[in-house]
């Protein structure tokens, strides 16, 4: 078939075969994007024929997804200086007003600033008075949850597991999942391999990996990588834990060049 007879197959119903044209718009399989449908019961006749050939193209999409190389971790750039922010949380703060994570070099700079200058203690981002207090902290927090801030949604998460609310973190995490926080999906990751508030479920947990992986977390990849080696399916989890070192996770470089001795 040539290039315009494939182009005119794909403009018509691949069940009914009508044609889009003047008001009739058809839509796409959303899975495999590879055939259109005028209606959804045309899709639902035709899922028989097409159901193999959408669970491969399904699948091909999805991997050139996963082994897409992130250009920064999911941490990504302090918004001060944009430099991108460390893997270790160590070496940077995270602000309660804002949701902001500041790298340690803008957090000292503004210190040294403030002494200088004998001025108050505020956020270097927003400027907004930092806490007094713990309560005052969580106070602030929890303003950024009710305004559906998906990073104080996976912070009060943490919170929650700390205190032994696996309900409560489960409730958070989930949430914050669901508007794109890709450390949540990665915290329900670890809740659903080790069974922590919620039973042991490896599909849930794969599927949470993916998603974090997919957001640039290495530390997510690393652990895809491991599961995909358990598989035995060893290039595939080398692909894995090249993309997390090249996001500056040493585990994953120390795996990959274990792998080669």
């Amino acid at each position: 078939m040539n290039a315009d007879a494939e182009s005119d197959t794909m403009m018509c119903c691949a069940a009914c075969g009508t044609p889009e044209v003047d008001d009739i718009k058809l839509k796409d399989c959303s899975a495999c994007k590879l055939v259109k449908y005028c209606n959804v019961k045309c899709q639902r006749k035709h899922w028989p024929q097409h159901k193999k050939e959408c669970k491969k193209r399904a699948a091909e999409l999805r991997d050139e997804l996963l082994f897409k190389q992130n250009e920064s971790s999911h941490l990504g750039d302090c918004p001060i200086c944009c430099l991108p922010l460390p893997l270790g949380r160590e070496n940077s703060t995270i602000m309660e007003c804002c949701s902001k994570t500041i790298c340690d070099g803008c957090y000292g700079a503004n210190m040294i600033r403030e002494q200088e200058q004998k001025l108050k203690h505020t956020c270097p981002f927003c400027r907004h008075p930092l806490p007094n207090s713990q309560e005052e902290a969580d106070r602030n927090y929890m303003k950024r949850v009710e305004a559906n801030d998906p990073f104080a949604m996976c912070h009060m998460g943490g919170k929650r597991c700390d205190e032994g609310d696996y309900d409560g973190a489960f409730e958070y995490w989930t949430k914050a999942a669901g508007l794109g926080d890709v450390g949540a999906h990665y915290q329900l990751s670890v809740m659903y391999r080790d069974g922590v508030g919620v039973e042991k479920d490896k599909k849930r947990e794969v599927y949470h990996l993916e998603e974090a992986a997919i957001g640039g977390h290495p530390f997510a990849r690393h652990n895809l990588g491991v599961i995909e080696n358990e598989n035995g399916r060893p290039d595939r989890a080398v692909k894995h834990w090249i993309i997390a070192a090249k996001l500056g996770y040493d585990h994953s470089m120390k795996t990959v060049k274990e792998g080669f001795k």
